[in-house]
């Protein structure tokens, strides 16, 4: 059975204690990878503003499926696109394609509520701990494009971005 078709996904509250651990092993890859003015990861109370939807993946079909294995979040932005935040997979659940499944949810969700893309920054080449999800976003479909949203050019930064059509 393909690990991935276990998984629900579904709105969750950042600041739950149960999804704390999730966002806890994200902040600490960002400021273990990079540099501390370079690292904009979220911490809860910034996932948990009326702009920022989080949702977590939880394991169905068996007793543990409240614990979430992994997150992720979309920001609305003003230009009417919505920027990814906070994806994060837990130890025990990467290889499975989970960090996939989410990318996949959150485009899907942000296509049916009429953003016209996604984007997102992450580490750039000079900081390794990101070349996993760089080569995801780009088989994806992302592009590298310009900052966006108050961002700065950044040699440990790379921004992307995903047109959302019927069609991506």
């Amino acid at each position: 059975m393909n690990q991935v078709s276990a998984i629900e996904i579904r709105r969750a509250d950042p600041t739950c204690p149960s999804v704390a651990p999730l966002i806890e092993g994200n902040q600490s890859h960002g400021a273990a990878e990079t540099a501390a003015e370079s690292d904009h990861t979220f911490g809860a109370a910034e996932l948990a503003q009326k702009d920022v939807r989080f949702y977590a993946a939880y394991r169905t079909g068996n007793s543990s499926q409240d614990v979430p294995l992994g997150c992720g979040a979309i920001k609305t932005l003003s230009d009417g696109s919505a920027e990814v935040k906070s994806v994060f997979v837990s130890e025990q659940a990467r290889g499975q394609g989970l960090a996939r499944h989410l990318m996949d949810h959150l485009a899907n969700t942000a296509r049916a509520d009429g953003f016209t893309a996604l984007v997102l920054e992450t580490g750039s080449p000079l900081c390794p701990g990101y070349d996993a999800a760089r080569a995801l976003y780009e088989r994806l479909g992302y592009s590298y494009c310009a900052p966006f949203d108050g961002y700065k050019e950044d040699p440990l930064s790379v921004f992307m971005r995903l047109p959302l059509t019927s069609a991506s």
